[in-house]
This record gives structure tokens, sequence and C-alpha cells, in this order.
């Protein structure tokens, strides 16, 4: 008898939860509850990975939007957010059962369907693409995605290793940067601090066991000096609210292994919050507190005269307390401390509702310039724009007028003019910071004034140098939508001049009549309609070359290259061969074969111990690949040419190196390179070559090739380096 609890049995909370509804007067209990039956008889068949029933999903993400304060639509939308992507209710049926609103909400948090995407990367790219767009018409759409996200990171322990680490990146470098661009404070840090706990559990312990080490001593130190603060500012405020925190394990995760601190420099690991009546208490408390406290040069952010982009407003300062333990101090008001928690949901539940129009819309001018993006066919470049222009390592760059801009930092003074408007930048011929002329690359920093200086010619436009030196893909996107759009005839030329240099470097000769036909196949393969979309697409800067020469080379030296002194093998004779005994040529045995030359597959790099299969190349002898090649159809039998491909397999007599490059990524933290090179030597690993460079946010890839004995040695290999103290991702690598 099965000892597996029924569906019925389990307790999803959602009793308890309309209960508090219910004390509500504002929510519609009636609809929240027939929605919730609704949700409940579509999964009814479904469970989650930890074996409980799948409503108990949509109501955690229903109850943490409610204790935000959020509206009926969005809770009820949370109810059905997965019944269109997984059940058979269609995003017709929500309208007619909830309404317009509700409907958009679900169909901008559903995923896109079975579409004929050739990677995870294109997938993930459309699916965040289509939520941008979503959030643009209705920003609650973000903020029950944000909610669905929290709730599957706080109960990742049940997926798999490499899901964990997938999910948990994803979060890291998309979900929480968004939740920060809204200001909601609590998804930020919670978000942050369960990626760091899959990504680098080693290091999340040490930052857990240092913190509870201090906990005792910690609390009591926070409780002395609330009590001092008290004393002071109650008898001259009304209404005072004083708190107090120790800063999130992510918050010292990046000091610590990112920007290389000790746990003694942290400043900030305690926190006092003030919290008072009007913006006037705010600077009468911070003076009484530097009187009180010594106060750290440069440790002052003035974010009420000054708010940041995401509405943000409070005081900043450290101070050191009559012990020497710096602790930082934070003051704002009662409408600023909802703001700094809930951010753009707490305008959206106590001012301006969906069709609000004041600071809110410029807040939200951020995501107008992630959907602007035009280009449209580079899964890679959309999910780059994202992680770089979401980066919270933020500058604020102020206008001569007083506007404020926030920029990733690095930018330079052309991102800052592409910031203001479109039209600035395009115009742009140089810039001033601080009242003097500095050179277009110059790198731009919090509190500068930046003057754009532009021309009054109607055909100046922008230089294609400029894509080499901006670091936003908002102002990289705008460079290139001017050349597509002003520069046709020029991009064309640029473009087949490009591919034209490219060929010839990597020994691609056609005659006249197959160049043609050559490149209409890749035109068409990169979504473009003509031959001369695709040379203008390549001069503007829509279509990397550089990712798409693997590709080439490999279309054109299978199916394109011309007979040269191999003869191309007898494809009928062949067949008649496959028969034949199988004979050893080496360290592969080709059925049907002997002395033929054998060329190692570059798209996939087959190892000993793998699967494999031979296929016969024109005037190349024959390539083996990985039976899971990309390259490699499914059913041979029903492929464009099955009798090309040959069986094959490692002749275990003979042992062999071959080379594998695979990629490691890591927290970029000083002596991670040295960790892998240390970890290989160890190993008596041979490292043929070896290229480390930052990517975002504070990481790292290493790209390594290396001599391996067969497929076990390698995951060998790889299970020692990802025991290294921040390798939160390895890859194989293929080409």
């Amino acid at each position: 008898m099965s000892n597996e609890i029924k569906y019925e049995d389990y307790n999803d909370h959602f009793d308890e939860f309309i209960e508090k509804v219910r004390k509500n007067p504002t929510y519609d209990s009636d609809r929240i509850e027939y929605a919730y039956k609704l949700a409940r008889d579509a999964h009814k068949n479904q469970r989650r990975r930890s074996g409980e029933p799948y409503i108990m999903h949509p109501v955690a993400v229903a109850e943490i939007l409610f204790d935000m304060g959020m509206d009926n639509e969005c809770i009820i939308a949370a109810l059905l957010h997965d019944v269109v992507e997984d059940t058979e209710y269609n995003i017709d049926f929500i309208r007619k059962e909830f309404g317009d609103d509700v409907a958009l909400l679900v169909d901008g948090v559903t995923k896109l369907g079975q579409i004929p995407l050739s990677t995870r990367e294109e997938v993930q790219a459309e699916n965040i693409r289509k939520m941008f767009i979503a959030m643009n018409q209705d920003v609650r759409v973000i903020i029950i995605k944000l909610a669905d996200r929290l709730h599957n990171m706080r109960t990742l322990q049940h997926m798999p290793k490499y899901k964990q680490r997938e999910k948990s990146l994803e979060t890291l470098e998309i979900y929480a940067p968004i939740a920060h661009r809204l200001g909601i404070r609590q998804f930020k840090e919670e978000l942050e601090d369960l990626a760091i706990r899959y990504l680098d559990p080693i290091a999340y312990k040490e930052i857990e066991d240092s913190l509870s080490m201090k906990k005792e001593e910690g609390l009591k130190f926070l409780a002395d000096i609330e009590k001092q603060i008290k004393e002071k500012l109650e008898p001259i405020m009304d209404n005072v609210i004083i708190t107090s925190r120790v800063k999130s394990v992510h918050g010292i995760f990046r000091k610590v292994y990112i920007k290389g601190r000790s746990f003694e420099q942290i400043y900030d690991i305690y926190a006092v919050r003030i919290i008072v009546e009007d913006t006037r208490d705010c600077y009468n408390a911070l003076g009484i507190i530097h009187d009180m406290f010594t106060p750290l040069p440069g440790r002052f952010k003035d974010y009420i005269s000054m708010p940041k982009p995401n509405l943000y407003q409070s005081l900043h300062t450290t101070v050191l307390s009559k012990q020497g333990i710096p602790f930082e101090v934070q003051i704002r008001t009662r409408e600023m401390h909802r703001t700094a928690e809930y951010g753009i949901a707490a305008h959206w539940k106590y001012k301006l509702g969906k069709t609000g129009k004041d600071s809110l819309d410029a807040s939200l001018q951020w995501i107008n310039s992630m959907i602007e993006n035009d280009n449209p066919d580079s899964a890679a470049e959309l999910i780059s724009t994202i992680k770089g222009d979401l980066s919270m390592d933020e500058i604020y760059v102020l206008t001569p007028r007083g506007d404020v801009k926030s920029l990733p930092r690095g930018s330079t003074v052309i991102d800052f003019a592409y910031a203001i408007h479109s039209a600035v930048g395009d115009k742009m011929t140089g810039a001033k910071i601080d009242g003097r002329i500095v050179p277009l690359d110059t790198v731009v920093r919090t509190g500068q004034v930046v003057e754009i200086i532009t021309s009054k010619q109607p055909d100046k436009g922008p230089s294609r140098d400029w894509l080499n030196i901006v670091k936003t893909g908002q102002a990289r996107s705008k460079i290139r939508a001017w050349f597509k759009h002003e520069k046709r005839d020029e991009n064309i030329a640029q473009g087949r001049a490009e591919l034209e240099r490219e060929f010839k470097r990597n020994f691609i000769r056609l005659d006249d009549e197959n160049y043609e036909k050559f490149i209409l196949k890749l035109a068409e393969r990169s979504h473009q309609n003509s031959i001369e979309d695709f040379y203008a697409a390549i001069g503007y800067g829509g279509i990397q070359l550089a990712r798409l020469i693997p590709g080439i080379k490999d279309e054109y030296n299978r199916n394109w290259k011309p007979q040269e002194e191999v003869q191309e093998p007898d494809i009928d004779k062949t067949i008649q061969q496959i028969n034949q005994p199988s004979k050893s040529t080496g360290s592969i045995i080709v059925e049907g074969f002997d002395n033929s030359p054998i060329n190692m597959g570059r798209c996939c790099n087959p190892l000993p111990g793998e699967d494999i299969i031979g296929f016969i190349t024109r005037g190349h002898g024959i390539t083996i690949h990985r039976r899971n090649c990309k390259n490699v159809p499914v059913d041979i039998k029903s492929s464009a040419e099955p009798e090309r491909w040959v069986n094959a397999r490692w002749n275990e007599k003979i042992q062999v190196e071959a080379r594998s490059t695979i990629n490691i990524f890591a927290i970029n933290r000083e002596g991670v390179l040295l960790d892998i090179t240390t970890v290989l030597a160890g190993a008596h690993v041979k490292i043929l070559a070896i290229n480390a460079r930052p990517i975002n946010d504070g990481n790292c890839v290493t790209n390594l090739t290396i001599g391996v004995n067969g497929k076990e040695h390698l995951e060998s290999i790889i299970k020692a380096l990802n025991k290294i103290n921040g390798v939160y991702l390895i890859e194989r690598s293929e080409h």
C-alpha cells in the first residue's frame, strides 16, 4: 500500500489566507475564492518536485502579494498565473471569467509557448522580452513574477543541483536587479541571499558562521545604541520609531568575496533605522546623531534631496560608537519608509494606481529602454544588455538642470547622452563635466554635472567607433538603430566588405553562382529577408559575425567546399562497405573503413568513452561527432543523407590524449585563477590553453583547454574544480 499522502489531505493554507483577506473590506474575497477553486481544479493532477500539490505554489505567491498590499487583480492573477501555461484553460477563458486586467497580468507572467527557438539562451531572452513588454503595459506583471520567483527560490532545495545553480544565477543577474530597480528591498535582499546559498554554499556558510559568532554581542550592542538614540530623540520629536538590523548575507558577500575587504572593514554590518514624522525631523535627527557619535568622513549620503531613480529617499550616515564600533544610521519619514520597503508597489497601493502620472513614470523609463533594443535576432545581445543595464552597481549623474540619471558603473559621457534622449546622443559632438570639456570616452562618476554639447547640423550622427566605447546596451542599440535607418547603403557596403574579409581569413572560396546561394542561405538562417538585409545587419552591428563564423565554416566544409585533391568518396561503394567487418584505424574504429582520414568534429570535441558516430565528409575523409552532438540528426534514417552516417566506436586497446575545452564560471575574487591552476597541477592535468576574463556583477569566466584521456577523466577534473570556493558553474564548451 502506498505511503503517499493523498492530494485532498494536504493543507494548502488557503483557508488561513482567505481569512486574512476577509478581514480587509477592500478585497473581493468571493472573486479570490473563485479564482482559487478554478486553479485548484486546473492543477489537480499536478505536483511539485517536493511531492506537494501544485496549488500550494500559487496560494503562497498570492499571500506574498497580499502581505505587500497589492490589489484584487494582482491576487487573482497570482492564483491563476500558471493555469494558462500548464493546464487546458486558455487566456480567452481567463478574460471572460475575470476581466481584461487579470488576463493581461496572467498573460504577461506566462512563458512563451512551443516556439521554434534553437537554444536555451534564446528561449530565456524571448521570455524576458515578453515580460518587459507586458511590464510596460502594467508594472504589476513584474511584481507578480518577482513573488513567483521568490517562492520558487524558497523551495529550490527540491530541484536538481544543476537547476539550483541555473535558477540562482538567473535570479542574481536578472530578477534581484529588477527588484532593486523597482525599489522592493524585501524581494531584492531575500532573492540575493537565497541565490548565494546555492551558488557559493561555502562562502554563505562562512558568513553565516561569522554573523552567528557576533550575534549575541551584536544584538546587545544594537539594543544599547537604540536606547541611547531614543533617550535623545523622544523628548523633542513625536512618534519616533527606531529599529536595527544586521546586514544581509549577500551584502557582506559582495564586499568580502568580490571587493576583497576583510569582515572587519565592513562598516555597515550593523544598521539603525530612525523613522520620523516629516522631512524637517530627518535633518534634525541627523544633527543629533552626529553630535552623539563620531561621523566617518565620506560616508554621508543625502537621498532625500537627491532621490534614487527607484524613488528611494533616506539620509545615510556611518558613525563610530564610543566603543569604536562603526554602524550605519538611516533616517527617513514613514512615507519614505514604505517606498524603501515596497518601492513601486508602495506607490501603486498608496498613491497612483495604474494610470498615475508623476515621478512614477520617470522611475519606469528604464523598462522602455529595455524593449527598444533594435536587435531582436540576437538573444545573447539582449541578455547581455539586460544584465549590464540592470547592474546594481549604479552611479547617479546630474544634468545642468539638476535632473538625476542613473547609469551602470563604468558608463561614459556618451552613455549619459543617450540616457537623456536618443536625439541628444545622435547629435552629440562633445561633453563638459563640472564645466570642463572632456574626451568622449571619459567615464562619469556619481555627483558630477555633465553637459552634452550637440550639433545643429541635420546630417550629424554618431560614430561607429562609439560602439566600442559605450557601456550600456541602451546606448549601443540606439547607435545601431541610427545606422540601420540612416545609412543603409553604407551599411550594405561595410557588411559585404566585413563578410568577404572573414571569408578570406577562413579560406572560404566559392564561385559566383554558389557564392550568392551560400549567402542567401546564411541570410535566411539569420532571419533576414534578403542578401542586402543580411549585409546591412552586419554593417550596423545587428549581426555579430564573430558568433556566426564557426557555423558558417562548418556549413561550408560539409556542403559547399569545392572538390580539391582528395576525391569525393563513392557513396554507393560506402553503403556496400558498411556491412564489411570492422577494421581498426588507430584510436577509433569505423565500420567498413580502413586507413581513411579521420577528423574530430570541432563542434563537439568527442572524448574516449563517449558514444560517437562518423560522417563521410566530401574531400576530407570521416568526421567523428558525439552521438548527442547538435549536428547529428536524432533519427539518422529520416535525415537528408542517411547513407553518409557510419557507425564508429573508440578502440579500447589504445589510450589517447584528447583535447577538451571547458568554461569555469566563478565569483571574481582574488586568487580564483591560482586555485584553478593549483587543482589542475595537483591532478597532473596538462593545460593547453587558458583565458580568464571578468563578465558581469563581479563574476568571471575562465576558458580552459586541457588534455584528458577520456570522459571519466574529464568528469573527475570537473568534480575537483567544482570544489573551489566561488566556482558556481562549469560547462563543456561546444563551438
